[in-house]
């Protein structure tokens, strides 16, 4: 055998097949050096042939035996019946072709010597021709070294880049039925960093994961807050592991979950050290992937693979985030934008930081040529300010703005700055302001100190109620405040002011108790958000409305979310962009990469937030944080009554879906006896049949609705309650401002004050269904307003619930796995 060719290890003795606990060590510094050999060759790429040799030496499976076979070579027949079997694979080797099959660059051939030679040249000059033709059908996915080429010339080119035919021992599949294959990659995702995922393999993938419903075909995960074992949980879900196991009718077990756990491993271990988060690392995985792994004989055989690798490139954090305090609760403001002539935005911030009750004397505005505005002092320049400022707000014209972040920076005369203007990177004409400003912000974060921190730009500004102001630039008679309302222990962090605006103005129930709109993110992000609130003590719920990460703040979010869920506290989650269409919208709004949403989804549900699918869902979520956090959450088994027939069916109705599953609970005996007797007590029992879910009849009154409630608390099977209050009944105290005391909803006998009793004094939560017309408004009002949550229809509330309960519950175990 000449120098010219490279063997490559076999696959696995039979010793360790048969014992897939038999651990092994990956060996970083040959796969290392893997990346150092193709970088000194000018590539970032490993050949397939090399990404065998990776995964030898990574701790699982090995791959099957095989030979390069470079161009212009003359194999011996020994050399080219060195292979055992009775078949060989020939696959082109090129650094540009990624899809063999598709050009043809895939063949098992009979390992005879004259018909591997023939195999081998056919390839060399059809492949080149079928890519040339692929690449002029797709010129997007055209390598850009082709780019502009045609015909022959491009045909040349092709072939002058092939390095020849890797010639692979042939391992026939268990089964080549669908689903049989297996796909595990690591991507470097600019949000997340190194992600690992894992699926339905084969040609079809991609079609797999978009017509299979979520979490189905393919699953993926941080590969920093996830394990192999706990990946393998995830993976566990789809319909991949379930044909796998054989677990699906005519199916056998064609794999041990310990090997599967084993290969998690290993790439979630390899994802970690070639990753821009680890210091260490000399090179970073930016692609790598294994479509398909088959299986023969109970082992994991690579038929394909690919990887790609950078030099890291760090992101450093600099921002003195410990200023966010400044921010939200500053000791002094200044402002600068107030007309002294009209209502414009930087007047009716002013009007509505009084409004909110902060001290005038601790305000001064910028304002050349006058000594006031409203009580308030007007000084005519920043040098001019009597001290530093905890927080300065900037609603001046976007032209304006590179200059005067100069000025604040170089005089550093506040700790905080709020950027209200648009105008800065949200379209290509704001792109070069907007990294004028962000150079000068970084370059002072860098210095000791770290200058202030900046909110926004394109920020709507913050209300703070701990923080006594509000620098909203929304007239009260658009919005009106409800100032006697206590606010919730919750925070609302919103990408989209707007987004923030509409949800206080439609739920003002809702009413956190601060509410940050972050804008561009020209400097503070969503994480530095949540990491500031889950030690915040004046916060116990954290709301995120995301449109997009900065680079790897996603990662730091995540990281945020854990540490808050760990901490006792819930987070809540909704993300813009899922489809190809909203990316793009959200790009332009934001000036921020929507992303990939699947990956995101999946990082920020596994650190535990509660992720919401849409508006509503996101409001109803929130409604039941604020309201039942402090409620004990043991199960998923629901109680559901109402008066009216069809809620009591469509409760039942609701409890399964594909995102969630709850169980209505069996009672015990002693409860049904008792909630017989309130039945036999107010003449009900001959119209009522004692179920889950227990349809009490119209007529049952208040009186009754609150102590089945009291019953169905104290049993311990319960986890939950949804009752429904019909509004209409007559024989219920519903309306507000009516002649009729029976109907009157401050009644003091009335379900408001009964259920307000049983619910205050209950560590099980309890819902309301309120389904009736504005009328019932209200009715509504009123029992929110004592904490109990409150919902249109039955089955919003109980899928709300649901997602609420379940998410509850993996917070949970989060806690109970890392504690143990």
């Amino acid at each position: 055998m000449t120098d010219s060719y490279v063997f490559f290890p076999s696959l696995l003795d039979q010793d360790k097949a048969m014992n897939p606990k038999i651990t092994t060590q990956i060996n970083f510094d040959d796969i290392t050096e893997l990346f150092r050999t193709a970088q000194q060759e000018n590539r970032n790429f490993l050949f397939e042939y090399e990404v065998y040799n990776l995964l030898a030496r990574s701790g699982a499976e090995t791959p099957p035996k095989s030979i390069l076979i470079p161009r212009g070579a003359r194999p011996s027949e020994e050399e080219l019946l060195a292979l055992p079997g009775e078949k060989v694979v020939l696959k082109i080797v090129s650094p540009t072709i990624i899809h063999k099959t598709e050009v043809k660059g895939v063949r098992v051939v009979e390992k005879d010597p004259n018909k591997i030679r023939s195999s081998m040249r056919r390839m060399l000059y059809e492949v080149p021709e079928n890519y040339a033709a692929w690449c002029q059908a797709n010129p997007d996915g055209m390598p850009e070294v082709y780019r502009g080429l045609t015909g022959e010339v491009l045909i040349a080119a092709i072939s002058r880049d092939l390095q020849g035919v890797l010639m692979v021992q042939f391992m026939p599949p268990d089964s080549g039925a669908f689903g049989n294959e297996l796909i595990v990659g690591l991507r470097n995702t600019r949000e997340f960093g190194m992600i690992i995922s894992a699926g339905l393999g084969g040609t079809d993938t991609e079609l797999y994961a978009k017509r299979f419903r979520k979490g189905q075909a393919i699953v993926a995960a941080s590969c920093e807050l996830i394990d192999g074992e706990h990946f393998f949980e995830l993976f566990r879900k789809t319909i991949s592991y379930r044909k796998l196991a054989g677990l699906t009718r005519g199916q056998r077990r064609i794999v041990t979950d310990e090997q599967l756990i084993e290969c998690f491993s290993s790439f979630i271990e390899m994802g970690r050290t070639y990753s821009v988060t680890n210091p260490a690392a000399e090179f970073v995985i930016e692609e790598m992937e294994i479509n398909p792994y088959a299986f023969t004989d109970f082992l994991m055989v690579p038929l394909d693979g690919m990887c790609k690798f950078s030099l890291p490139q760090r992101v450093d954090n600099t921002r003195p985030v410990a200023k966010i305090d400044n921010l939200l609760h500053p000791k002094t403001i200044g402002l600068i934008g107030a007309s002294t002539k009209r209502k414009n935005f930087g007047r009716i911030i002013l009007d509505n930081i009084l409004a909110e009750g902060y001290s005038k004397d601790n305000i001064v505005v910028i304002k050349p040529g006058a000594d006031e505005i409203d009580g308030v002092k007007c000084v005519p320049d920043l040098t001019s300010l009597p001290e530093k400022l905890d927080l300065f707000v900037v609603a001046i014209g976007a032209e304006q703005v590179p200059a005067l972040v100069d000025e604040i920076v170089d005089l550093d005369c506040a700790n905080s700055v709020m950027l209200i203007p648009g105008g800065m990177g949200e379209n290509e004409e704001s792109k070069e302001r907007a990294e004028q400003v962000i150079a000068k912000i970084n370059a002072v974060h860098g210095t000791e100190g770290g200058g202030p921190v900046f909110l926004g730009a394109n920020c709507m500004g913050v209300i703070s109620h701990p923080g006594k102001y509000d620098t909203w630039f929304i007239p009260e008679e658009k919005l009106p405040k409800n100032r006697e309302l206590k606010p919730h222990r919750a925070a609302l962090v919103s990408q989209s002011g707007a987004f923030m605006l509409h949800r206080s103005s439609q739920c003002p129930e809702l009413a956190p108790a601060y509410l940050v709109s972050m804008g561009n993110q020209t400097d503070l992000t969503l994480g530095d958000m949540v990491k500031y609130f889950k030690n915040s003590k004046e916060v116990d719920v954290i709301a995120v409305y995301a449109e997009g990460f900065n680079d790897l703040d996603g990662l730091e979010f995540a990281k945020a979310v854990r540490e808050a869920v760990l901490m006792g506290k819930e987070v809540l989650f909704y993300k813009a962009g899922r489809t190809p269409e909203g990316q793009t919208a959200t790009s332009g709004h934001t000036a921020s990469l929507a992303g990939d949403y699947m990956v995101c989804e999946s990082c920020i549900r596994q650190a535990g937030a509660i992720v919401a699918r849409s508006f509503t869902e996101f409001q109803d979520l929130f409604l039941l944080a604020e309201n039942i956090s402090t409620k004990k959450i043991k199960g998923n088994r629901l109680a559901a009554m109402s008066g009216a027939g069809f809620e009591a069916v469509g409760m039942a109705d609701s409890i399964q879906s594909d995102d969630f599953q709850m169980q209505l609970a069996s009672y015990s005996a002693a409860t049904v006896s008792k909630v017989a007797k309130v039945l036999t007590e107010k003449r009900l029992d001959k119209l009522v049949t004692i179920s889950n879910p227990l349809d009490i009849n119209p007529s049952a009154d208040d009186e009754a609705h609150a102590e089945i409630v009291r019953v169905l608390i104290q049993d311990g099977a319960v986890d939950a309650i949804v009752v429904g209050l019909d509004p209409l009944s007559p024989a219920m105290h519903t309306l507000d401002e009516t002649e009729v005391p029976a109907f009157s909803m401050d009644a003091e006998n009335g379900i408001i004050p009964l259920l307000s009793e049983v619910v205050s004094n209950s560590d099980v939560p309890v819902i309301a269904v309120v389904d009736g017309g504005r009328l019932y408004d209200p009715f509504r009002d009123a029992l929110l307003a004592r904490g109990i949550p409150t919902f249109p229809v039955c089955d919003r509330a109980v899928a709300s619930l649901s997602l609420y309960i379940e998410s509850r519950l993996y917070a949970e175990s989060i806690r109970v796995g890392i504690t143990q």
